[in-house]
């Protein structure tokens, strides 16, 4: 039996991090506990790129474009999408949900769910406070591991896992060949 496991080494990784301004009191902790996360763990700065769309609604397209564009070893989402008295919530929440899952698949690049769903802004709050449970700092530490999980099994066993990361690469599309008539 083989087994597999990321590390919290993220020493040459590269990240991008998609965050909404919508409810920004909750958004901007989430992002700086993310930032925070990552960094501890060797991340440079300008390895990481914070990308602001309007909402949460917005994230799933941006993420999916960032990870698709060969220059992420992981996207991170950050958002807050908090129940009122419409159903608005219901339907942001569960598009939010699909999109960041069906943007993983397409772009086959790990994007990290880290988009709180509360019924209360207390709620949110509790989840982005830096001294409790914060979801952002979560977010990172999941980045790291998957991260690290899709290198080994993208490079193999043989790469000790102090190796420095390869820079993410699309295979180029070919142009279609001519037929012989």
């Amino acid at each position: 039996m083989k087994l597999r496991k990321g590390s919290h080494d993220a020493t040459g990784l590269r990240f991008g991090i998609v965050v909404a301004k919508f409810n920004k009191f909750v958004t901007s902790k989430l992002l700086s506990s993310c930032i925070e996360g990552l960094t501890k763990q060797g991340v440079k700065a300008d390895d990481i790129e914070v990308v602001r769309v309007p909402g949460a609604f917005e994230i799933p397209l941006v993420a999916r474009t960032m990870a698709k564009s060969g220059r992420f070893n992981t996207v991170i989402c950050l958002g807050a999408v908090i129940r009122g008295d419409t159903p608005h919530f219901d339907y942001i929440s569960a598009e939010v949900s699909r999109g960041i899952g069906q943007a993983a698949m397409d772009a086959d690049v790990p994007i990290i769910f880290g988009v709180l769903t509360t019924h209360t802004i207390a709620q949110a709050i509790e989840r982005a406070e830096s001294n409790k449970l914060n979801r952002g700092g979560a977010a990172a530490r999941s980045a790291i591991e998957m991260a690290t999980v899709m290198r080994l099994l993208r490079v193999g066993e043989e790469t000790p896992p102090s190796a420095e990361v390869p820079r993410v690469r699309r295979a180029k599309k070919r142009a279609p060949r001519k037929r012989k008539d």
